[in-house]
């Protein structure tokens, strides 16, 4: 998997943690704004019209008033948050209903056909204060408002509240949430990304086609080096170049030194051994010439091969430097014609290591009988 995907993946992953951690908080944040808020509007609507309640309770304490009675059918009904409302004078006699058949019973009566969904309205009478209460497993708030004159009740007001506008605006609140925080995302993750590919990912390709372009002639690192890791790494792999190549130009003067010292040595021992007219040639693994006791042909800094110096049409003498290989130490001896002469050869191989892996291929003029 490429770094691009991983980091992709990674960012997201951390974009929608953060987001869900955020939606929990903000989801309660909102419910519990929202409600509240809920809560201080209905009792705040009752405060405003509590004036025209208590003018008719004052007036006509058993019976409601034609301005109640228009507040209750034409305002409150009409709140789409209120789904039920009774209005109690001080006695406890219900004063409005929605149902008919429940004014002018007293709350007692009430309750005993319709149970009381909270004690809102028995904590509010208590402590002549609103009181808010949840109904269990409802959506729906129970407040209890007491209408009080110098500290003293003269009604009360019970209302069943519904959440659904509270949950309204927590839905709408959420998907503005959502819809802020993939921005917030978005918006994040095109720098973040623009960086990331800028800063790390076109460096590594870079560094990458470096690597594949170094040449091993030169053991060099075509990068811009920069003051950072990818830098930092890329000055690494340099050295490392920079190594292989001393070692390879080490080895190279190795072994062109003991090349030359064995060519010395073959050309001390041959010319002690070897008369003038005959011909001695040594080669390598490769059937590369060392050493040979005449003059050859070479072009500076190159090899000379066994097939520069003989005819490759000898087949006689291929076949016999052929068997030598297979039979190391054995003298394999025949005939061949060289520099115009019908001369006998011998050939042997000696070692079996690349460190020691030679061919002696000697020519000398034929016994006559």
């Amino acid at each position: 998997m490429k770094i691009t995907t991983k980091w992709t993946l990674w960012f997201l992953s951390i974009g929608i943690y953060v987001m869900a951690l955020g939606g929990v908080f903000y989801y309660n944040l909102f419910k519990w704004t929202f409600d509240e808020k809920l809560k201080a509007d209905i009792i705040d609507t009752i405060k405003i019209y509590a004036p025209t309640m208590r003018d008719g309770l004052l007036k006509n304490p058993k019976a409601i008033t034609f301005e109640e009675l228009n507040l209750m059918m034409e305002t409150l009904s009409k709140d789409e948050r209120i789904a039920s409302l009774i209005y109690l004078n001080k006695t406890g006699i219900i004063r409005w209903h929605r149902e008919a058949r429940f004014i002018g019973m007293s709350w007692d009566e009430y309750i005993a056909q319709v149970p009381p969904l909270t004690d809102a309205i028995a904590q509010a009478v208590t402590s002549k204060m609103p009181k808010v209460r949840p109904v269990p497993k409802q959506p729906y708030y129970e407040i209890a408002i007491p209408l009080t004159i110098n500290n003293e009740i003269v009604g009360s007001v019970l209302l069943l509240v519904s959440k659904a506008t509270s949950d309204t605006l927590v839905s709408s609140a959420m998907s503005k949430y959502i819809v802020g925080a993939i921005g917030v995302l978005v918006l994040l993750g095109i720098p973040f990304y623009f960086f990331f590919y800028h800063y790390i990912i076109n460096p590594l390709e870079g560094l990458a086609d470096a690597i594949e372009a170094a040449s091993f002639k030169t053991f060099e690192l075509r990068f811009n080096m920069k003051n950072d890791e990818i830098g930092a790494v890329a000055e690494s792999i340099n050295n490392l170049l920079k190594k292989f190549k001393n070692e390879i130009e080490n080895y190279s003067k190795k072994d062109q030194y003991f090349r030359e010292i064995e060519e010395k040595w073959w050309k001390a021992i041959l010319k002690t051994i070897v008369p003038l007219q005959e011909y001695v040639i040594v080669v390598d693994e490769n059937n590369n010439v060392l050493y040979a006791n005449f003059e050859l042909k070479n072009i500076e800094g190159t090899s000379i091969h066994l097939l520069d110096v003989v005819d490759s049409q000898q087949q006689n003498l291929l076949r016999m430097v052929g068997q030598a290989f297979d039979s190391p130490g054995e003298i394999i001896e025949g005939e061949t014609i060289f520099k115009g002469q019908n001369l006998g050869v011998k050939v042997i191989h000696i070692g079996d290591t690349p460190d020691l892996n030679r061919t002696l291929i000697l020519f000398h003029p034929k016994k006559v009988y």
